[in-house]
């Protein structure tokens, strides 16, 4: 088997009518972000911290960190639980999806007229009738702010 025709799994999440893949290997779990605490002078994408069966969460609010319209929150939120640099993350998103296995071929370099919010956390797309899935590198998400590149 060659590496053009590897399936790759996403769970695609929505977040401001967008829809992103999170490669499925990178996600450990999904959980309503209850109990959220609010972090005193922490970048304003950083929705707060919470415990979650004893790890201590960092929630980003990927609309913010994506530069989103503000908009009031629904109580429907759920949080995409990530692990990066030995750290536990959630990322608030407003949907989960299904998980989808796409081929590896089929995957896109951004085009060129890709909103540059979304260019810069993009590791690419797949065209989904009619849908554009844009796949979220994790990574380059949860590097916020000036503290992480600090550290």
């Amino acid at each position: 088997m060659n590496a053009a025709s590897e399936n790759v799994e996403f769970v695609t999440a929505t977040v401001g009518g967008q829809l992103f893949g999170l490669p499925i290997w990178r996600v450990q779990d999904v959980f309503k972000p209850e109990g959220l605490t609010r972090v005193p002078l922490s970048a304003p994408e950083i929705a707060g911290l919470l415990n979650l069966r004893g790890r201590i969460v960092t929630v980003v609010d990927l609309r913010r960190r994506l530069d989103f319209d503000a908009q009031e929150r629904a109580d429907g939120l759920l949080a995409v639980g990530i692990e990066h640099k030995g750290e536990s993350y959630g990322l608030l998103i407003e949907s989960i999806g299904e998980v989808l296995k796409l081929s590896a071929a089929s995957r896109e370099d951004n085009p060129v007229n890709l909103d540059p919010r979304l260019a810069q956390v993009s590791a690419g797309v797949h065209r989904l009738d009619g849908r554009l899935l844009v796949v979220l590198d994790v990574d380059r998400v949860l590097d916020v702010g000036p503290v992480a590149q600090a550290a």
